[in-house]
């Protein structure tokens, strides 16, 4: 057994797990009913995130290397052991839902972006809600609201006129304005690069074109040669005596 082969045994699973965390915390903050059950459903997914944690440190070649290029993934499954500490294990969900869209290439990189910044507000909305309703002087109080804050917070707008009070909130603001700055560069470099593109394929086209106009004037000229040698050689014929 090797990592990529561990991790493209349980990707789907892994993601489908993902999936269900989500549903369970989406609806215990917005439903707000079957609370026990719904805790119970994201601890155990949670234990699963850790035991896939463990099975890849314990495959990879160079533990050390896959140590260091995972440090996230291992503070948003150790951490939330301390309950103020626990929205972190949304990080281990939007982790796990990018393993299966990290592939994505050039040509899907326009959807994968859009899917990706929809996930993040929707997450940060959740969360956002969960730790600044019910506290005094917030002004999240519900989901309307939180999704609103989370657009504008992605986007790097900040209207100003929804903003967490809780320390929590604020570090999950900090969390999606350097995620939105990111998310923003990709879709530079992606336009940046689709101009550039059809830049090459226009000067491509071009450079084709004089090629083709060059091999024709040849052609002509070829004809014309011999054209002028056949009368050449005509006229030689009618000077003879």
């Amino acid at each position: 057994m090797t990592l990529d082969k561990w991790q493209r045994m349980t990707e789907w699973f892994m993601t489908a797990l993902a999936l269900v965390f989500l549903l369970a915390y989406s609806w215990e903050v917005l439903a707000r009913t079957h609370i026990v059950l719904c805790e119970t459903v994201i601890n155990i997914i949670w234990m699963a995130f850790i035991v896939d944690y463990v099975v890849s440190i314990l495959l990879a070649k160079d533990k050390k290397a896959w140590f260091k290029e995972n440090l996230l993934m291992l503070v948003s499954i150790a951490l939330p052991i301390f309950r103020p500490l626990r929205l972190l294990r949304l990080v281990a969900v939007l982790n796990v839902l990018n393993r299966t869209g990290g592939m994505a290439v050039r040509g899907r990189i326009t959807l994968y972006t859009c899917c990706s910044v929809t996930l993040l507000m929707y997450i940060g909305a959740l969360a956002e809600l969960d730790v600044e309703r019910g506290v005094p002087g917030a002004s999240i109080t519900d989901f309307g609201e939180a999704i609103w804050w989370s657009f504008v917070t992605v986007t790097t707008v900040g209207y100003g006129d929804l903003s967490p009070v809780t320390w929590q909130g604020r570090g999950i603001a900090i969390g999606l304005m350097i995620t939105g700055v990111a998310l923003i560069g990709i879709v530079t470099a992606t336009l940046a690069s689709w101009i550039v593109d059809r830049v090459r394929d226009e000067t491509d086209k071009r450079a084709d074109e004089a090629e083709s106009e060059t091999e024709q004037l040849r052609h002509n000229v070829r004809e014309l040669t011999d054209t002028v040698n056949q009368l050449r050689d005509d006229i030689a014929r009618l000077r003879r005596p």
